[in-house]
């Protein structure tokens, strides 16, 4: 570790002797990631955690292979209306002037509105087939043939579809109903487009709602354009709540503290400084900031608190003990610069090993966190303390008065009390408390294997109902109105019956094979309970469907089918390929090629699920579908491709987490071995990290929080910021440990030196993390909460489980074995006290 040595060496000179050197060089590197700022941009919605997913690659094949190709793209919006009965005349003609408004305005490109007030009118007459024309003979007919005509429409089940489940009927009476409006957007957009607020259809959408207010105050616009501008607003509103909360409270506690102004201002400098670096880093990369990366400035400034409260406290320590600026800040920040080392190279561990996920999102979060703690290593490493160093000169020679140098934790104070609690417990009964905690991690970890792993759009939308703490706030901080929320549980609530979902499943192969229909037919025999079922049959819609429906209205081909049908079962087993030839010349061909690809290689077939099924029993029960072809088939579709990011999100969580504990360990192995000569020191930082995950696992499913595409992480992130804790405890017993004058003396000195530090640090983390709950999406909420209670346990297994080991490990130690001997150990390296 020689090398190691001269470059601490090289650092501390640099530091003490050039500080205005470092300074400046570190002014130059943030001006270059300035530049980078400009170019951030922003990212939201569930399409980016999808990309590259099996499922959702056969799900753009499908709709690319199964679209014509010269056909426009289109995409559809619903307009939801809701009051005491909407098929009464007037609820009627007001959804149809809706659809007749949109109709009229070329700018909002409307195919087509349908509706059930368009089913109403022309069962009254069949001929008004223009939304004009409806408007007209709705307003002609009495109430009285209003509702016999809904009567007679209400045979019809998309009719029955377009209205609420409370719809009665006998009384021609419903409370909600649903229209489509058809759009033509321009060429490329896919059906999933609304990804972001800047596409065609997000902005038809925004646009219609003026319209549809025009006709009065009961219907609603709702699509996938509204909820992707809300993904994208909740991103900003969450940031613009949250920034300002997490700062304040952060500043109230540097305030305690660092109890003077100076050290305060030079401790949230380097805080910006870190933000400026790791923003930077971000647009000079690409990187787009999403909703799960505003997770990452209050990780980065829970992390830079730690380093920056730690490095002012050991050096005041120095100070009170009458030690000039330079020797005080040399042997600081020798000792600090190991320390801050072992815990950015276990945390970045940590928050790296997240970029083995399948996620793209969760990957990018891993990169830009293990950067940014990089970053904040190096900026409160060497920014801090040549700043530090530059003002107290500066201070001494113009006379400014030191408001404080007491350090925190000292014995008898408030912050020191819990490591105190530490102490007293391992000078009693370590072994039997380190039974007791065994007992307790093995429970806690057993328990926690049943958390749920979920994955849906709801969880980046805001809640229904904005909690009124944030309605009351003042402009600009008071969130913007949100309504997807309210719509989709509306929708999931009052149309039950019409809310059932399809699956997909793609097949490839050469579909003119004399047994390729035959596949479907079995394919759809018997099927699982979460599919509807027509009878013993799944209710399906493909080429199979397709062909029987034709034979059913033209002579000719039921006769073409029936020459080919060998086993007379409807079935067509030979000549497939005239088969199809016919059927694509027909007037059916068109529904024909939404099935079947014209070179018969691929062909599609959408199964209809049951309203009330789970997303995983549907997505297995497809799978399951899927394997009974004799071709090549994938099942796929918003909910198998949701079920895979769900799977995918528990495999990351639990690959990261091994990845990031077993880094972690030989990290720590190594790094004691070398600084230390007892690796077995590394073993011992681990412990507490692994009690607190598991400790954390059984939290998440008492308080029922599941891993999502944000929580996921939470479990490496804690071994990345939980080694902080107790490698500053391990650290400084190691620094003041040599083997020989017993255990407690140096484990005192260690805890009482640290400990005060670690419950500063853990209280303006655990705030400063926990005012996520603030964010306007429940899953940011969820992280902040789970954050901060992962931090909450990193600091009590610090203080009060470390102090025991390291008197077990002590025991087990041969009688009088020091530890190596390095720079900045207590009594080497300190120079003259009266010296600067």
């Amino acid at each position: 570790m020689s090398g190691f040595r001269r470059l601490l060496e090289t650092v501390d000179d640099l530091i003490v002797e050039r500080p205005a050197v470092v300074v400046l060089a570190f002014l130059v590197v943030t001006g270059g990631f300035a530049v980078g700022l400009g170019n951030v941009s922003t990212e939201a919605g569930t399409s980016q955690f999808t990309e590259d997913l099996p499922a959702q690659r056969a799900f753009e094949a499908s709709n690319e292979k199964f679209t014509p190709s010269f056909a426009p793209d289109t995409g559809t919006t619903q307009l939801i209306q809701s009051n005491r009965n909407v098929l009464a005349k007037p609820s009627l003609l007001r959804m149809l002037e809706a659809q007749q408004r949109l109709e009229e305005r070329p700018s909002l490109r409307v195919v087509s509105t349908t509706s059930a007030a368009s089913t109403v009118a022309t069962t009254l007459d069949p001929n008004a087939t223009s939304t004009d024309a409806q408007v007209r003979t709705v307003e002609e007919a009495t109430p009285g043939e209003i509702d016999a005509a809904v009567r007679r429409a209400a045979s019809n089940r998309s009719f029955r579809n377009r209205l609420s489940d409370d719809f009665n009927r006998p009384a021609a009476r419903a409370t909600g109903t649903v229209a489509v409006v058809q759009h033509e957007v321009p060429a490329g957009v896919s059906t999933d487009a609304g990804a972001d607020t800047a596409s065609p259809l997000a902005s038809l959408q925004q646009r219609s709602q003026p319209v549809v207010d025009s006709v009065g105050g009961d219907i609603r616009v709702f699509g996938s354009g509204i909820i992707s501008a809300e993904f994208e607003n909740v991103i900003f509103d969450s940031l613009i709540v949250v920034l300002p909360a997490s700062i304040t409270l952060i500043l109230l506690f540097l305030v305690v503290a660092y109890r003077d102004p100076i050290d305060l201002l030079l401790g949230v400098l380097a805080l910006g400084v870190t933000l400026v670096w790791t923003f930077g880093f971000m647009g000079l990369a690409g990187i787009s900031f999403s909703q799960i990366l505003i997770a990452v400035p209050p990780l980065l400034l829970a992390v830079g608190i730690d380093f920056g409260i730690h490095s002012v406290n050991r050096y005041r320590e120095e100070r009170v003990e009458g030690r000039a600026v330079g020797p005080a800040m040399s042997r600081a920040s020798r000792q600090l610069l190991v320390a801050f080392f072992i815990v950015t190279g276990t945390t970045v561990a940590g928050f790296a090993s997240n970029v083995t996920s399948g996620l793209a999102p969760v990957r990018e979060f891993g990169v830009v966190a293990a950067v940014g703690i990089t970053f904040t290593f190096l900026i409160f490493g060497g920014l801090l303390p040549a700043t530090k160093v530059l003002t107290d000169r500066v201070r001494e020679r113009r006379g400014v008065p030191q408001f404080s140098q007491r350090p925190l934790g000292l014995s008898g104070s408030v912050l020191g009390a819990v490591p105190a609690l530490g102490m007293a417990v391992a000078r009693r009964g370590p072994a039997l408390f380190l039974a007791l905690v065994v007992v307790l991690s093995v429970g806690s970890g057993v328990y926690g294997l049943g958390v749920d792993t979920t994955f849906s759009e709801e969880d980046f939308l805001p809640p229904e109902d904005t909690p009124p703490y944030l309605e009351d706030l003042p402009e600009p901080f008071r969130p913007s109105e949100y309504t997807a929320t309210r719509d989709v549980n509306y929708l999931d609530e009052e149309f039950t019956a019409a809310q059932g979902e399809t699956v997909t499943v793609y097949v490839e192969g050469p579909m003119t094979r004399d047994y390729a229909l035959e596949s479907f037919d079995r394919a759809a025999r018997n099927p699982p309970d979460s599919f509807v079922t027509d009878g013993r049959e799944a209710e399906v819609q493909s080429i199979r469907t397709v062909v029987r429906a034709h034979a059913n209205e033209s002579a000719s081909f039921r006769r073409l089918v029936d020459r080919n049908d060998v086993d007379d079962d409807g079935v067509p087993d030979d000549n497939l390929e005239e088969v199809y030839d016919a059927l694509f010349d027909s007037a059916a061909g068109d529904e024909a090629r939404r099935y079947l690809t014209e070179d018969r290689r691929a062909a599609r077939v959408v199964y209809t699920t049951e309203a009330g099924a789970s997303q995983e029993a549907v997505a297995t029960d497809a799978g399951d579908v899927a394997d009974r072809y004799r071709f090549e088939a994938i099942a796929t579709g918003e909910v198998v491709v949701f079920q895979e990011v769900s799977d995918v999100i528990l495999a990351s969580a639990i690959r990261s987490l091994v990845l990031a504990l077993s880094a972690t360990a030989v990290f720590l192995v190594l790094v004691y071995y070398g600084l230390e000569g007892t690796p077995t020191l590394g073993l011992l930082n681990l412990v507490p990290i692994v009690l607190t995950v598991t400790l954390l696992a059984g939290s998440m499913r008492a308080l029922d929080l599941p891993f999502n595409a944000l929580t996921a992480t939470i479990l490496s992130i804690t071994i990345g910021l939980g080694t902080d804790y107790s490698a500053h405890v391990v650290h400084r017993f190691a620094d003041e440990y040599d083997g020989t004058g017993g255990v407690f003396d140096p484990l005192e000195a260690a805890v009482r030196g640290t400990g005060g530090a670690l419950t500063g640090s853990m209280l303006t983390t655990t705030t400063g993390i926990g005012v996520l709950v603030l964010a306007i999406t429940p899953i940011l909420g969820q992280f902040g909460a789970l954050t901060a209670l992962s931090v909450l346990y990193s600091y009590l297994t610090a203080v009060l489980v470390t102090p025991s080991l390291v008197v077990v490990w002590d025991r087990a130690r041969p009688p009088g074995a020091p530890l190596a001997d390095r720079p900045g150990r207590s009594g080497a390296g300190d120079g003259d006290a009266g010296t600067r």
